[in-house]
């Protein structure tokens, strides 16, 4: 597996809410030079004022500051999902959820080059980890330029990427619209400079197109602001182009906003309850189907797949057409992850994100940790050619056997 940009920037599962917030602090040292939230914070406060008395070098208040606030969340705050991001993290992610970014428009991913398989190796950019172009995206200034699947990048603006990290070249390669960046690239035994103008990029979450026996296929990447209108989008042409079927692919998706997946099962089913958000203080909210949906007749069948790496939004999603009986889940255990949370900024640009509820299934089950159970297990062989799909082969079959009525009862019997 490669490491590529949008899963990279899309795997911090929590990515689900927004809002503003902020912290009051009361109390202070007994030299006053740190204030102190509560009386527990107060050897906190003591520890600072002693490394910056003391220490045998200078110290650096914004690396103390960041290190005591992953340091709350870390070991004070036992929750895998909640967490803190330095200013570069939280733009870049706030990029991905948005569906949008300035740069180029391309993925990019770390390669092993003597070891495909270990890529824990490759922590650092080196002569052996090298940074890789996986695709331009559609339209995209990379495209333009001639960037191609393959090209090795060697160096940003001049500067060689060795010693750095896939994050620190994404923030390089990102900036201002019209601004220019050059990479340089070999390509097979050729070196070559391409200078590429930055744009606004927006980001293709959904990918679509027509299999045999009018079988429509549409895979969803992620759960972004623009995730439901191209959803809808690509689900109509599908559908005008005169599907009889669809195969809905969740497969690594890491979700995003419960909006967005509240909008996009809202496509399969009519009417009910999608899903309930359950907050601390006892605090419930309903999320029902929209009403507008263009697939909910429950005459076309609905073949939904799934992994290890559909987590949050799609376990949401997976786990409405599977209670509701719209549509039968193929594939294997998703993610397990029933928390939502709300990211803020804070006053360095920074950012926290912090749980603040969970939610349940139309039948109120959790997925925690066991994940949405497939209706029809397909376990997928390692060392299986990238060309083959035995999940997807398994639900052209169940969607094209004459006896098949694409049902989780009739699956699970």
């Amino acid at each position: 597996m490669t490491w590529v940009v949008s899963l990279v920037l899309a795997s911090m599962l929590g990515s689900l809410l927004f809002a503003g917030g902020y912290l009051a602090a009361g109390g202070a040292s007994r030299d006053g030079t740190c204030a102190a939230p509560s009386d527990a914070f107060a050897a906190l406060c003591e520890a600072y004022d002693k490394l910056k008395q003391q220490y045998v070098d200078k110290l650096d208040d914004t690396q103390l500051a960041e290190g005591a606030i992953r340091g709350l969340f870390e070991y004070g705050v036992k929750d895998p999902f909640s967490g803190y991001m330095s200013p570069d993290e939280y733009q870049r992610a706030l990029g991905s959820l948005s569906g949008e970014f300035t740069g180029i428009g391309a993925e990019m991913a770390v390669k092993n080059t003597e070891n495909p398989d270990d890529l824990a190796a490759c922590p650092q950019l080196s002569e052996t980890c090298v940074l890789v172009v996986v695709a331009p995206l559609a339209d995209s200034p990379a495209e333009a330029a001639g960037l191609q699947p393959g090209d090795v990048i060697l160096a940003v603006d001049g500067q060689s990427v060795n010693g750095s990290t896939l994050q620190d070249q994404v923030g390089k390669v990102r900036g201002e619209p019209g601004t220019k960046v050059t990479l340089s690239l070999r390509r097979g035994e050729q070196t070559l400079d391409l200078t590429i103008t930055r744009a606004k990029i927006v980001q293709r979450e959904v990918t679509s197109r027509m299999l045999d026996g009018k079988i429509g296929y549409i895979a969803l990447h992620g759960f972004s602001q623009t995730a439901a209108d191209q959803f809808h989008t690509a689900l109509g042409a599908l559908l005008d182009d005169g599907a009889v079927s669809i195969i809905f692919d969740l497969r690594d998706n890491p979700g995003g906003y419960i909006d967005a997946a509240q909008k996009i099962a809202s496509e399969f089913i009519k009417s009910g309850l999608i899903f309930s958000q359950e907050s601390s203080g006892g605090d419930k909210k309903r999320w029902e189907a929209t009403g507008d949906g263009l697939a909910t007749d429950p005459s076309l069948p609905l073949a939904v797949l799934v992994n290890g790496g559909s987590a949050s939004a799609s376990e949401i999603v997976s786990a409405a057409l599977k209670e509701t009986g719209r549509g039968v889940i193929i594939g294997q255990p998703t993610y397990g992850k029933n928390t939502v949370q709300v990211w803020t900024e804070l006053v360095d640009h920074s950012g926290v994100r912090i749980t603040i509820s969970r939610w349940f299934t139309p039948d109120h089950h959790s997925v925690a940790p066991d994940g949405v159970q497939p209706d029809v297990a397909v376990e997928v062989p390692d060392g299986t050619p990238a060309d083959q799909d035995p999940v997807l082969d398994r639900a052209i079959t169940e969607l094209t056997t004459p006896a098949a009525s694409i049902s989780p009862l009739r699956a699970a019997a």
